[in-house]
């Protein structure tokens, strides 16, 4: 939806982009406010969620600071200077997901590094883009690895863009053994084979610089530290309060209705290991990523695991619960 409003921005249509209950709840004024300084039209509810009424047409270029690191607001804001008058320069308090300006540089648009500048164009002709396995996905097969006895999986083909991957390091602070073979790149993005066995188990370490690289596997963060001996604290992470559901409250829920010893903090959250975790009936509060992570703790778990709103999955994988039976049966 975010990105959408940057690429409809500069259309002259008016428009109303709606989701389903989790979308309804994301913050949407992040990217209304640059959107509107380049002279969209752009009108959300009173909370600041959607439905988004848009009416665009006549941009302007602009000099935009970020108050947050957001490759959705980032992704947006570029896509509407293409379609504005004049320049438009984009900063951010520290390096968000970069994929929108790789995948603009593959269609030949000049994009800026450090500060990023975009110049009105027009894109011309079509043109074959190869997309590489999604990173977050994997995450979750190579914690399960991470965590098992003897675990041992090979992920081929995934994206290994720099910007997604400081989940490599938590892995590798764990103590699993971290293998990556065969890079390429292939549209402006790097892929390789990704191998992680199993781990040592010490307690995860993720600093503080790294939380925007890795937020959407900050809930498998919280399933490595119930495993691993001795204490763990993720704090600067604020922004899980706001994704399909507040992360930090639906992991501690899960994990803790598990046996972990986890305590939600304003930031994050603090996790004391090892812990003896069982199978319980536990909520993903409709969340696809708490309840991908809470499968994987289960499988650390003694007993059965039920896990409410499993259909939230297909969101973002479809095939998981194969993938995942295909790694454990094995």
């Amino acid at each position: 939806m975010r990105l959408l409003m940057g690429i409809l921005a500069g259309g002259a249509q008016r428009i109303v982009l709606a989701g389903d209950p989790s979308l309804s709840r994301r913050p949407m004024a992040r990217v209304a406010n640059p959107l509107r300084d380049m002279g969209a039209d752009v009108g959300l509810s009173a909370g600041g969620t959607p439905p988004v009424r848009l009416a665009g047409g006549n941009l302007r270029g602009i000099d935009y600071e970020s108050p947050v690191a957001s490759a959705q607001v980032k992704s947006a804001v570029l896509l509407a200077a293409l379609q504005a008058e004049g320049s438009t320069s984009y900063r951010e308090p520290s390096p968000s997901r970069d994929h929108t300006e790789r995948m603009l540089r593959s269609f030949g648009v000049d994009v800026g590094r450090d500060v990023l500048r975009v110049e009105p164009t027009q894109l011309f002709g079509d043109k074959s883009i190869n997309i590489p396995g999604d990173f977050s996905s994997a995450s979750y097969l190579l914690t399960a690895a991470a965590i098992a006895p003897e675990g041992d999986v090979t992920v081929e083909g995934v994206g290994v863009n720099p910007t997604r991957t400081a989940f490599l390091d938590v892995l590798r602070a764990f103590g699993a053994r971290v293998d990556v073979s065969k890079p390429v790149e292939q549209s402006g993005e790097p892929r390789a084979d990704v191998r992680v066995r199993t781990g040592q188990r010490r307690p995860p370490v993720i600093e503080p610089d790294a939380i925007a690289s890795c937020i959407d596997e900050l809930p498998l963060v919280a399933v490595l530290a119930a495993v691993a001996d001795g204490e763990t604290e993720v704090r600067g992470a604020s922004e899980l309060r706001v994704k399909e559901s507040d992360r930090i409250a639906s992991i501690v829920a899960g994990l803790s209705g598990m046996g972990a010893d986890i305590r939600a903090l304003e930031d994050g959250f603090v996790v004391r290991g090892p812990s003896r975790l069982r199978g319980a009936s536990v909520d993903s509060a409709g969340d696809h990523r708490i309840a991908m992570a809470l499968a994987v703790a289960a499988l650390a778990a003694e007993g059965e695991t039920s896990i409410s709103g499993w259909d939230s999955v297909s969101i973002s994988y479809p095939g998981f619960e194969h993938d995942l039976s295909l790694i454990t049966s094995g």
